[in-house]
């Protein structure tokens, strides 16, 4: 018997066959919230409440048919529910769950994933610039994917900086939250800052703290300043349009963070090297990056292969711009240290703050 016979191979062919299958599946349960999302379905589902497919349209103004097929399909998928059965599928009447409305359009909560969609269709929908920068290796900015992926990014982080950064993760950091506490005043630099909400965040949680924020997305940078003045915080927030080494700082930050960015940077000793010397006297750096598996395993775990796609399709390309090495977003802690070494920041601590997606890392210079 053949290797391609056996039935060991065919059971691996057919596995195979339905993992693609899967895959697909999933890419049109994201492409279908999108829909919900982009025109108000869910939010009307929930305002007027369990809806056959013809009260839907005539509440969102959009076509009865697709509506029925959109509402089935989410019904299929276990997205919604069906709450009035029938043999006609026009007197069907479908809900939105409460737990999946928190998930898909409650801004403040922690559990908020309305992004998601758009951002993983915005990745998709860079099929272009993927493919050249994998020829190429030059890579391209993550804000040349557009919008959905800029602003994703500040929605979905959104609820963590407003609400755990200051209450829970830097308090839990003793030393570090005393000085944010004490007079004089702290500064801080938040590098890659995107929409702001980071550095709003901390000046909330700290009423004496100054910062500085900086991105090298102008268009977050805009946002940035519109969402620290809606705040009330444009006296001690701004941003400004560059990065850690812009003539625009001085030195002397009490503490220089990084969330969720770093991953992306093209220079990441050279970064470092400059979050070093902006640093005050007893000043330390607070990166906050996704935490990959501590090595590689194949297959690999469902964190991981949700990382790797989103390098794939995004952030290994942001690292390689201007001849970057492209860390990807499997950064994984041995390269952190790598880098981190190289700067002259061997004091590097994973701070023991509980999170299913993230890792913090505290650096220091040598004392």
């Amino acid at each position: 018997m053949s290797s391609e016979s056996s039935p060991a191979y065919v059971e691996r062919r057919d596995a195979f066959v339905e993992q693609i299958g899967g895959a697909a599946s999933g890419a049109f349960e994201l492409a279908a919230m999108a829909i919900g999302l982009r025109l108000g379905l869910y939010k009307a589902l929930v305002d007027g409440g369990p809806s056959t497919a013809a009260e839907l349209a005539a509440r969102t103004g959009t076509a009865d048919r697709p509506i029925r097929e959109w509402l089935e399909h989410g019904a299929v998928t276990g997205h919604l529910e069906v709450e009035t059965g029938s043999s006609d599928p026009a007197a069907r009447r479908f809900r939105l769950p409460g737990a999946h409305a928190e998930v898909l359009l409650d801004h403040d909560s922690l559990a908020f994933g309305g992004p998601t969609p758009l951002q993983a269709l915005a990745a998709l929908g860079s099929m272009p610039l993927v493919l050249e920068s994998f020829r190429t290796g030059s890579g391209f900015a993550f804000g040349d994917t557009g919008d959905d992926m800029r602003d994703g990014e500040g929605a979905a982080n959104r609820p963590s900086y407003l609400g755990p950064l200051g209450r829970e993760w830097l308090p839990s950091i003793a030393d570090l939250n005393e000085r944010l506490l004490a007079d004089p005043p702290a500064r801080i630099a938040d590098v890659g800052c995107g929409l702001g909400w980071s550095s709003i965040g901390m000046a909330r949680a700290y009423p004496n703290v100054s910062v500085d924020g900086l991105d090298l997305d102008e268009a977050s940078v805009g946002l940035a300043r519109r969402n620290a003045a809606e705040a009330g915080l444009a006296d001690r927030v701004r941003f400004v349009h560059g990065n850690a080494a812009s003539p625009n700082l001085a030195g002397g930050y009490d503490l220089v963070t990084m969330f969720e960015s770093f991953h992306d940077m093209s220079h990441p000793v050279e970064i470092l090297r400059s979050f070093r010397s902006l640093l005050a006297d007893g000043g330390s750096i607070l990166i906050v990056d996704l935490k990959a598996g501590e090595t590689f395993t194949a297959p690999g775990d469902d964190l991981d292969r949700y990382l790797y796609g989103w390098s794939v399709m995004s952030c290994l390309h942001d690292g390689l711009q201007n001849g970057g090495v492209g860390t990807g977003t499997v950064m994984r802690p041995t390269v952190l240290r790598a880098y981190a070494r190289d700067a002259g920041l061997p004091n590097v601590e994973i701070v023991p703050i509980e999170h299913d997606h993230w890792r913090f890392y505290r650096l220091r210079p040598e004392r």
